[in-house]
């Protein structure tokens, strides 16, 4: 019996043209986060489990991947080992051991795979890239206007024109639950009800709410704040204690430095905006675009996190892309550039038979120092079989060296799309080629 082949559940395999297509949205994205001063970092897929347990509330505990102890622990059932969550925790890990070779503001970026024990949805996968950027050593304002605007240039230049950047505050939230008569020690659990409101609607909040331990009034009433909220920011202080008052001016500073840039004309206060993670303390984003339930991205500033592995303060904030999501929109919306290579190769090279098979090689080589890609067929085929190979896979131009070429020391090429070919002294049909493939577009 044949065994599977499809890949776990949650799980992808990414054939030549997906893997073009997400080299291209990583390229873009890293060049803009290296134009705002990040530097690149990176982590382990597999984490300590104690790093990372703790971190991400009661919800994100159970969704970590564990790995059984090895050997002969293995039949123990207990776990050490763990994937790797998300990007920020192993982040804080990074800082606080090698605190004294990083400079005071550390900027960063990372992109790489995470994995959750999710269910799997439309652009929701077990495994996934995040692609994050962090400032590390400041607690001024100016650090979230930054990561927003190097989020919003990222998705500007990828032809993105439709998002929103969600804007909310912790601190805001908590003296929001206050006021509406939720209990503090309700306030982790409400806050991931809160979180689900895009997907599950208000009903679906009060229900879950009300599964959780609060009272149906108080769901209720919160819910009318987040309303209000939204509407009236003035009126917003009337409703906020002190800490709550704080955290609102702070979200003003941080509209005020972003006027100035590319995220000014994203950004919208949204009072209900909650993000499930544990150790966000302050200002939380999150990206939104018409078509997609859910979001592209989001973040916030997490001041204590570094501190649980450094036992002192550090602050910190940060925002992270979801690459898989932002694929699924692309691809949908047509976004790719024409442009994109979506071939293996800009020319085939092609002999008539076995024995020219050296002079074939030498001379992809010389196609190949021009900065062609270059395929070489291997097989003594016929030049019908070989070309049909050829056009199957897009390959544009065809390199044919027959007994003739290799005597006068010249190479055919045949351009597949306009059905002409032109014979070439071999050092000038790289030129030839590379004007056939401008023309092209």
């Amino acid at each position: 019996m044949a065994q599977r082949t499809e890949p776990a559940r949650g799980m992808r395999d990414f054939l030549p043209a997906d893997i073009r297509r997400r080299e291209y949205v990583i390229g873009v994205i890293k060049r803009v986060y290296e134009r705002y001063g990040f530097e690149p970092l990176e982590t382990p897929a597999v984490e300590n489990l104690e790093t990372l347990m703790g971190k991400y509330g009661e919800e994100g505990n159970q969704l970590i991947f564990k790995i059984l102890k090895r050997g002969e622990h293995e039949a123990s059932g207990q776990a050490d080992l763990a994937l790797r969550y998300d990007l920020t925790v192993p982040l804080s890990r990074v800082v606080a051991h090698y605190q004294s070779k990083l400079p005071r503001l550390f900027k960063r970026y990372q992109i790489q795979p995470v994995w959750r024990a999710d269910r799997p949805a439309r652009g929701r996968f077990r495994e996934f890239y995040q692609c994050d950027v962090d400032a590390l050593g400041s607690t001024s304002p100016v650090i979230e206007a930054e990561v927003c605007a190097a989020v919003s240039d990222a998705l500007t230049e990828l032809g993105f024109n439709d998002f929103t950047i969600r804007i909310n505050h912790r601190q805001v939230l908590t003296s929001i639950l206050n006021t509406a008569g939720i209990s503090e020690s309700l306030h982790g659990t409400a806050l991931v009800a809160v979180d689900k409101l895009d997907k599950i609607g208000a009903d679906g909040v009060k229900t879950e709410m009300s599964g959780r331990g609060v009272e149906a009034g108080a769901a209720e009433k919160l819910l009318e704040l987040f309303e209000v909220l939204g509407k009236d920011r003035e009126k917003s202080r009337e409703l906020l204690d002190s800490a709550g008052v704080a955290a609102f001016e702070n979200l003003q500073a941080i509209f005020a430095h972003a006027e100035d840039t590319s995220a000014g004309v994203r950004l919208r206060f949204d009072p209900s905006l909650a993000r499930g993670l544990s150790y966000y303390t302050g200002a939380i984003f999150e990206i939104t675009v018409p078509d997609l339930a859910g979001s592209l991205g989001g973040g916030g500033r997490y001041d204590n996190l570094v501190g649980m592995f450094l036992g002192q303060s550090v602050p910190a904030c940060g925002f992270s892309l979801g690459l898989e999501r932002i694929l699924v929109v692309m691809a949908e919306r047509g976004m790719f550039p024409p442009t994109l290579a979506t071939t293996p190769a800009d020319v085939m090279m092609a002999v008539f038979d076995a024995k020219d098979t050296p002079h074939a090689l030498r001379v992809a080589g010389l196609l190949r120092q021009s900065g062609l890609r270059v395929l070489v067929y291997p097989d003594a085929d016929k030049i019908g079989k070989q070309i049909k190979y050829a056009d199957s896979l897009g390959i544009p131009f065809v390199a044919i060296l027959g007994g003739n070429e290799i005597e006068a020391g010249t190479v055919t090429v045949k351009n597949l799309t306009a059905q002409t070919q032109a014979t070439y002294d071999q050092a000038a049909a790289a030129g030839a080629i590379l004007e056939g493939l401008k023309q092209r577009g």
